[in-house]
This record gives C-alpha cells, sequence and structure tokens, in this order.
C-alpha cells in the first residue's frame, strides 16, 4: 500500500468549500481519501441558526466515483454542532458538506448522481448492469429506491398543454399524460383518464390558455369543466385517421366495382344442353370416369363383340355391360346416390357466387351474410361449397383487382405523390363508380382544410358530406364531427397540435417495456417526468 500526500483537494474536491485533503492511501483495488472539514461554523437543519459551539466529531465513509478502475472510499471527519437557540428541538447536529454528502448518505453526492443518471435512463436490472461495469456496482432495487426518492421537478403554469391517454395494462388500466406543447416536456401524470381527474387537475392552473386533445368524450368534458377558459384544440392527425377509416369502409361497400364484370364465354348448344340436364359438372371424377366406361363399351360393341366379351376384356360384370349398353347417354347413369340432392344452402348459390365475384373470398363473412337472410344451418356447408365449388372454379385471365385498402390509401395521398402506375389504376376505379369519384372530392377537400388550416370550410364541407346517401361512412363521420365542432374548427384553423404528446406516449410505452410491464405508477411518473 502506497500513502501520498499531494494537494489533492484541488483535483479531487476542487468545487467544493471547507475540505482539506490529509492522505491518500493506494492499494490493488481501493483509494482511501482521508479528509477534514475546516468550516468555523455550520447552520441547525432545524431552526437555521449558525452555531460555532463544536460539540465533538467522528468519522463518515461515503464511497465515490471510482478512479481508474478502483473502488475510491473517502474518511471523511464531520463534527457535531452545539444548537445555541434555545427553542430549537434539537440540541446538537452534525455539519453537511455542500455537494459531498447527506443527511443518512453512504455515497457521495456526485456517485448518486451517477446512479441516478443511470437509474433514469435504464431502470432497475438493466441499470444494475451497467453499475457493475462503470464500477460502482449497486442492486436494482437501490436504483428503483434513488429513483423514487427524487423530488418532482419545479414546473410553471404552461399556456398551451396537450392531453392524451396512455396505457398502464393494455384494454384494461389507464391513465393521462399532460405536455406542455411549447417546451415539448411532459408535465404531470393521472392514474386514470376519468374526466373528474383532469378536470381537477386544470382548475387548479387557471393560466392554460389552449388545451389540445382528440376527441374523446372524457377529455372533451374535461376540458370544459376545468378550463373554461380555454380554447380546445382537437388534434388534426385524429381528425385525419378517422377520416381513412370512414373512406376505408366506403370503398369496401363499393368493392364490387374494383373489379370488372367477366364477359361468360358462350359455350356450344349441345354442351349447355348437357351441362343443364346433367347433375355432375365436366370435370367431376365419377362423371369423367363413368363417361370414358360407357365410350369404351358402345365402341367395342359396335366393332362387333358380344356383351360376354367385353364383360371379359373390360373384366366387369355382365350386368354392368348390360347396363351401360342400355344406356344411350352417360348422363343417364348419374342415379342413385350420384344424384345431386337439393339442400338449404341451393337457394342461397347464386347470391354466394355473384358475391365470390365480386371479391370477397371469405367463407366465415358469406355465411354471416347469407345467416342474415334467413340461411338456418351452420358455417360448414358454406366452407365446403366454397373450398369444393368455388375455389375450384377457373378464375378469369388477367391482372388483379386492387384491395380496398389499397385503393383507400391512394384516395389518401397527395396525387403528385402517387407513382404513375397507382394514379393510372386509380383512375380507371374513379370513372367506374361514380360514389368513389365523390368520395374521393371529399377527402382532397377536407386534406386542403388540414393542409392550409382553413377551418372556416369545415360547416360548408360537412354539410356537402351528410347528403351523400351513398356514402353511409362518410355521412357518420361529418356526423361526429358536429358534436364537437368548436374544437374541430380550431383544430383546422390553429397552428397547434398534439404531435408532442403522442410522441411522449411512445415513449412511454418504450420505458414500460424496458421495465417488462411490472413498473408502478409512480415508478413510471418519475422516469416520464425525470429522464
Amino acid at each position: 500500500m502506497n500513502k501520498v500526500r499531494p494537494q489533492l483537494d484541488e483535483l479531487l474536491f476542487s468545487s467544493m468549500e471547507g475540505v482539506f485533503v490529509e492522505s491518500v492511501e493506494v492499494s490493488d483495488t481501493v483509494v482511501r481519501v482521508e479528509a477534514r472539514t475546516t468550516a468555523s461554523r455550520a447552520a441547525c437543519p432545524r431552526c437555521g441558526c449558525w452555531s460555532d459551539r463544536i460539540h465533538g466529531s467522528y468519522l463518515r465513509f461515503p464511497r465515490d466515483l471510482p478512479a481508474v478502475g478502483k473502488f475510491v472510499v473517502v474518511s471523511l471527519r464531520v463534527r457535531r454542532f452545539v444548537c445555541v437557540e434555545e427553542s430549537c428541538s434539537r440540541r446538537t447536529f452534525a455539519e453537511q458538506v455542500p455537494g459531498l454528502t447527506r443527511r443518512f448518505g453512504r455515497r457521495t453526492e456526485r456517485l448518486r448522481s451517477m446512479l441516478l443518471s443511470v437509474g433514469l435512463a435504464l431502470a432497475g436490472r438493466a441499470g444494475a448492469r451497467m453499475t457493475d461495469i462503470l464500477g460502482a456496482p449497486v442492486s436494482r432495487n437501490t436504483l428503483l429506491r434513488l429513483i423514487v426518492s427524487l423530488p418532482d421537478p419545479p414546473v410553471t403554469v404552461p399556456r398551451v398543454v396537450g392531453v392524451d391517454e396512455y396505457a398502464q395494462r393494455k384494454g384494461r388500466i389507464y391513465g393521462t399524460v399532460l405536455v406542455d406543447v411549447e417546451t415539448r416536456r411532459p408535465i404531470d401524470l393521472l392514474p386514470d383518464r376519468e374526466a373528474d381527474t383532469l378536470a381537477a387537475w386544470l382548475a387548479k392552473r387557471p393560466g392554460i390558455e389552449i388545451v389540445c386533445r382528440d376527441r374523446a368524450p372524457f377529455f372533451a368534458e374535461a376540458a370544459t369543466r376545468g378550463a373554461p377558459q380555454a380554447i380546445q384544440i382537437a388534434d388534426r392527425w385524429h381528425l385525419w385517421h378517422n377520416l381513412g377509416e370512414a373512406a376505408e369502409k366506403c370503398v369496401y361497400r363499393h368493392r364490387g366495382c374494383l373489379r370488372p364484370a367477366p364477359e361468360r364465354p358462350e359455350e356450344p348448344a349441345e354442351e349447355a344442353e348437357s351441362a343443364a340436364t346433367s347433375p355432375w359438372p365436366t370435370g367431376h371424377r365419377f362423371a369423367e370416369r363413368t363417361r370414358a366406361k360407357h365410350a369404351t363399351i358402345h365402341a367395342l360393341l359396335d366393332a362387333g363383340h358380344s356383351k360376354r366379351s367385353v364383360a371379359r376384356q373390360l373384366g366387369m360384370t355382365l350386368n354392368t355391360i348390360l347396363r351401360f349398353s342400355r344406356a344411350t347417354t352417360p348422363e343417364e347413369l348419374f342415379t342413385g346416390q350420384w344424384q345431386s340432392r337439393a339442400t338449404k344452402l341451393d337457394a342461397y348459390k347464386p347470391y354466394l357466387a355473384q358475391r365470390w365475384e365480386e371479391g370477397c373470398t371469405n367463407a366465415w363473412k358469406l355465411w354471416e351474410e347469407i345467416r342474415e337472410q334467413g340461411y338456418p344451418d351452420g358455417y360448414g356447408n358454406v366452407r365446403n361449397y366454397v373450398s369444393r365449388t368455388l375455389r375450384r372454379k377457373p378464375q378469369p385471365v388477367g391482372p388483379r383487382p386492387p384491395s380496398a385498402r389499397a385503393v383507400t390509401r391512394w384516395i389518401l395521398t397527395h396525387p403528385n405523390a402517387l407513382v404513375e402506375s397507382n394514379r393510372i389504376q386509380l383512375k380507371a376505379v374513379l370513372v367506374n363508380c361514380p360514389e368513389l369519384d365523390v368520395l374521393a372530392k371529399h377527402v382532397r377537400a377536407f386534406a386542403h382544410m388540414v393542409t392550409d388550416l382553413r377551418g372556416d370550410q369545415l360547416p360548408e364541407w360537412i354539410e356537402s358530406a351528410r347528403v351523400s346517401a351513398d356514402l353511409p361512412s362518410l355521412s357518420r363521420f361529418a356526423h361526429h364531427l358536429e358534436r364537437d365542432l368548436d374544437a374541430v374548427v380550431a383544430g383546422l384553423s390553429q397552428p397547434w397540435n398534439s404531435g408532442v404528446v403522442e410522441g411522449h406516449v411512445n415513449r412511454i410505452k418504450m420505458l414500460k417495456r424496458q421495465m417488462f410491464g411490472r413498473a408502478g405508477f409512480e415508478l413510471l411518473r418519475k422516469r416520464v417526468l425525470l429522464a
């Protein structure tokens, strides 16, 4: 062990007053620094009265930041002072070195600050692994306790506040996050999304002038009750997202216009008559086998062979040969168990074929549709009919029609941002379906209001959208806008929006995943506000 006494107070405690380094002992794993305080007096933590009467002294051993891969322990001699204020309940108190020690502290303030930074960034287990690498190992519980012990940051009353919900447990427990939109910093987290809780929070801050929110009814009610003086602004992203959902439902309603009507080839008269009278379609394995046997037997009989000779050559019984020889056409043999039986599904097969041609290939959805029309049986018969009959039908040769989602994406995209092929396909769809052409015009008009902040045009747009009888989803969307008209008009007129709030919601999701979803509300709140 080497014992040195350089002037290390300027190196180790250069930013602190009242500390004198007496010696430094360096071993293989530990650096022990012996120091003492030099202040002539100290202030009582209870009454604040200064005292210079020394009662005694004792040693403290706070750990400091590691140096050159070695643990650093400070052997600090501090003094106890006698409080000279007679009315004070404390008779003696220990002095503290600002920036170095605190009451009951086992670490220096700079080591504690480093551990807090690691804990806020990585939480428990990951933070404990990082402290091992940094040379200041602590347990995950110690890091979490340090985070929870931090005071809330001082926050001034914001002028523009953003409100949104976040999931503490998705589908079951939700909370509310509030963000200062101007400084883009989170202000507070609330444990639920009830209107009463948010209204009480807003009522305590009368300086709020603008509230950015989505169109959830509990947020609208809370903003109206808690901040009646504030302007409520509906978020433009949510408005555009809701319009996209309504547009997709409209496109799906007119999905038949996306697929051109297939041209049915003309069948010869003989084949059409045979297909009409035959209970088995061409291509069925039993029908083709029977037709082949019928043709072979009649060819041998026409060549002059006897019925017994034909039976010996083909390995069939004589009765089978007699039955085939009496039938002039193969269709006469399709009797008994081969004969098609009437089922409850027969009345709905034309509708199923029509929906199949329109592009609906989901057997479950087809079953739900015919069940609403009165079909009494279960899903299995429809599934078998779709898989054995409709799926085996030859599909028309040609390009695959676009999906409803793809057409919706083309309508919601700026025309200049579409590639040439998509622009041509969209033009063909709009020409083929006047209703979708009207939908595209409404979407573009709404897009101009969003991008140019022309909220004054919204009432006129709502009136034109509500009269679109063939676009019920768009009409419902316009009707819902009227319920929150003032906030929507403000959202399409003011430059404020809730984009920064959505970013913090995603950040909360990341913090929850980092803590494996087991963080309590208090710990999560500290990490969101202090990180």
